[in-house]
């Protein structure tokens, strides 16, 4: 989708801070992290949410899941919170799925 951002980040045309990438997935740093370790991991594919998701693609989310857990060994010692927004009211503000993985210090529920 040519105007979905993580579309774009996925195509290369947007810049970003890679950490991870795989024939499916991309994990790359938020650009205005919420805790010390706050990394996006979002499918190369465009779903809206996470539930649209797991419906059309659960092996999808399980790469997620996988690489999620790939961050959160590198990072922070394999322990970490992976939120998923869905819907504006929950506070998602991009519309193409992603979870974010956040740890370092003490994450309270307004992270």
């Amino acid at each position: 989708m040519t105007d979905c951002l993580f579309c774009r980040i996925v195509a290369g045309e947007i810049p970003a801070q890679i950490v991870v990438e795989t024939d499916t997935v991309i994990a790359f740093r938020d650009i205005a992290p919420k805790a010390p370790v706050h990394v996006l991991v979002a499918p190369r594919l465009h779903e809206p949410n996470v539930a649209a998701l797991a419906a059309a693609s659960p092996q999808v989310l399980a790469d997620m899941a996988a690489v999620a857990q790939q961050v959160a060994d590198a990072e922070c010692g394999g322990e970490f919170r992976w939120i998923f927004n869905t819907g504006a009211a929950a506070g998602q503000t991009v519309f193409h799925v992603h979870g974010h993985v956040m740890n370092g210090g003490a994450l309270g529920w307004d992270a």
